[in-house]
């Protein structure tokens, strides 16, 4: 763990848990769900850039649909974004064991994130020896590893490793203390390597469970994406926090103090900065304003027809509504005011799962683009 008395590190957490808190007051609750199904996917998408898989934004939203490419590597990315998700859906609702910082989490997050994945990606080979290494859901590795230049602990060490990961991270310690632990446990994990394959996304949703667990993490930001956007200093700051301590001035471990110190640095500001970047996008009038423009010009488009924004106007600031309310918010005649909401939910820009549902805000990926834009990579 960073020191404490780091000016640098507590003022970062200290905006973190400012930020999230505002965030959080953004929108209705049920807008806020629909809205973290979108960030869901987001995460996953870039958690999967960050580990070099390129899975379209397209491509994830028809996995969840359970529409699948022909081509078969699509198909085996589509069904490992879909195990992402699922997974953080998981982690999301509460149904992970608890508490965040212990083995137990650690292996049930590979375990339910495996056991989802196609077999083409449950093996690797042995750079040395061509040996095929099939990769376990929910085990520890049995065997030595090398990942670039880091060798990581022998996998007969791992156990004693895992506690003392448990000690450190786990123990009592203040708000502020527990959000700076968050940026240095994701290294240490990383550091330890405790399965042949999997690791990164295992940090990336543990960490994620932990901001969460602290109540600063929430659905409606990732910080995936950030580390996606910034990934040759991710990793270069990771490496960085790999190295041996350089003196007895660099800490009691053997390994570098300062370079945890700047990682936790560099996860924290990523944090920050991705919970800046959300609270801009969802400021009610701002995205009101650009659903506004959209819906119009479907309207002029001839895709939607006249009455179309005050349905979806309705939907953002109310959360939902019952179908039989549409005419009263058109000012139209009920016939015209049903065909006005169908066109709607045909096109997805307004949800609702049967005829005597409410109806509430949905997010095709056709419309994400435009109201929130560079959310996704272009």
């Amino acid at each position: 763990m960073p020191e404490e008395g780091r000016r640098d590190l507590d003022d970062l957490a200290t905006d973190l848990v400012a930020k999230s808190s505002a965030l959080a007051a953004r929108l209705h609750p049920v807008v806020r769900r629909s809205v973290g199904d979108l960030v869901r996917s987001m995460n996953c998408y870039y958690s999967n850039l960050i580990e070099g898989h390129n899975t379209t934004p397209i491509d994830i939203a028809k996995a969840m649909q359970n529409d699948y490419s022909k081509d078969k590597k699509k198909r085996v990315l589509q069904l490992e974004a879909r195990a992402h998700i699922e997974v953080q859906e998981m982690i999301d609702r509460g149904d992970a064991p608890a508490p965040v910082v212990s083995r137990e989490f650690i292996l049930w997050v590979h375990k339910e994130f495996c056991s989802r994945l196609p077999d083409e990606l449950l093996w690797l080979e042995n750079p040395d020896t061509g040996e095929r290494i099939n990769v376990v859901p929910g085990e520890m590795r049995d065997g030595h590893v090398r990942v670039g230049q880091h060798i990581p602990p022998e996998a007969e060490n791992l156990p004693q490793f895992l506690t003392r990961f448990e000690e450190a991270y786990g123990r009592n310690l203040s708000k502020l203390r527990r959000i700076i632990s968050v940026a240095a446990s994701h290294h240490r994990l990383l550091w330890i390597h405790p399965f042949y394959d999997g690791n990164g996304r295992v940090a990336r949703l543990f960490s994620h469970a932990q901001l969460l667990e602290l109540g600063v993490g929430s659905s409606l930001w990732s910080v995936s994406r950030g580390l996606a956007r910034n990934v040759e200093a991710y990793k270069a700051s990771l490496m960085d926090a790999d190295e041996p301590r350089r003196d007895d001035l660099d800490g009691r471990g053997t390994l570098t103090f300062a370079g945890l110190e700047r990682f936790s640095m560099f996860f924290l500001a990523t944090c920050v900065d991705q919970v800046a970047f959300m609270e801009s996008l969802l400021e009610p009038e701002e995205l009101l304003r650009r659903i506004e423009i959209y819906i119009n010009e479907e309207v002029h488009a001839h895709r939607l027809f006249k009455g179309s924004w005050s349905l979806v106007r309705e939907a953002v600031m109310a959360g939902e509504y019952a179908r039989g309310k549409a005419p009263e918010i058109t000012g139209y005649e009920e016939r015209q005011a049903r065909k006005v909401l169908n066109r709607l939910i045909e096109k997805g820009i307004l949800v609702s799962p049967t005829s005597r549902s409410a109806v509430s805000l949905g997010f095709p990926m056709e419309v994400v683009d435009r109201w929130f834009p560079r959310l996704y990579l272009t």
